[in-house]
């Protein structure tokens, strides 16, 4: 089984990526939160792997940071979900929304990502609120001021002040990706000032 891999990307699209390792081309599945962190093209880049084997099809799904990863393999556990889908849920939520999403049972957060329906949501729910809560130490605390809980929040008054959810998450993530200590007073400032323009 692929565990890791390092090599240059030869192609790279929102979902997939062609990894050269050692002359080998590895076609990677990846989410578009993977894709962001990605380097240029003919840069080195390294992924966590899983690797889904079925009957007629060996699949590598990469993934920038192992909290993702592990997210990844909880999300296929749901009956239901099955890798592409999860791949799906990963590209629509960033991995510290979904789990605080799952913890507090928030179905309409969850239900806002494409190709997730109620019945999904709902089972997501119930299968995994405990093993999330088991797995809270390898994921960031949501302390007030931490950016997680800056981000959710910025995107949820936006929501409010009646912002579609895909603009909002876009333009928050694209401010908190552009400083590095921000309060969520400024988040919510900058967004604003870039989506009036």
């Amino acid at each position: 089984m692929i565990g890791y891999l390092t090599g240059k990307i030869i192609s790279k699209k929102p979902t997939r990526i062609l990894l050269d390792v050692n002359g080998v081309g590895y076609t990677v599945n990846i989410s578009i939160s993977t894709f962001e962190k990605l380097p240029d093209l003919n840069e080195s880049a390294s992924l966590f792997i899983h690797t889904s084997v079925k009957d007629d099809a060996i699949d590598l799904y990469g993934f920038f940071t192992p909290s993702e990863k592990e997210m990844f393999e909880l999300l296929i556990s749901v009956s239901g979900i099955g890798p592409k889908l999860a791949q799906s849920l990963l590209s629509g939520i960033q991995v510290d929304e979904l789990k605080y999403a799952i913890d507090e049972g928030n179905l309409s957060r969850i239900t806002a990502v494409p190709g997730i329906g109620r019945k999904t949501a709902e089972r997501l729910l119930v299968e995994l609120r405990d093993k999330i809560n088991k797995l809270t130490e390898k994921f960031e605390p949501a302390e007030a001021g931490a950016p997680s809980s800056i981000r959710s929040d910025a995107i949820a008054a936006l929501v409010n002040l009646g912002y579609n959810l895909k603009t909002a998450e876009k333009i928050v993530r694209d401010v908190m990706n552009s400083r590095t200590s921000i309060t969520i007073e400024d988040v919510i400032k900058e967004a604003l000032s870039q989506l009036n323009k």
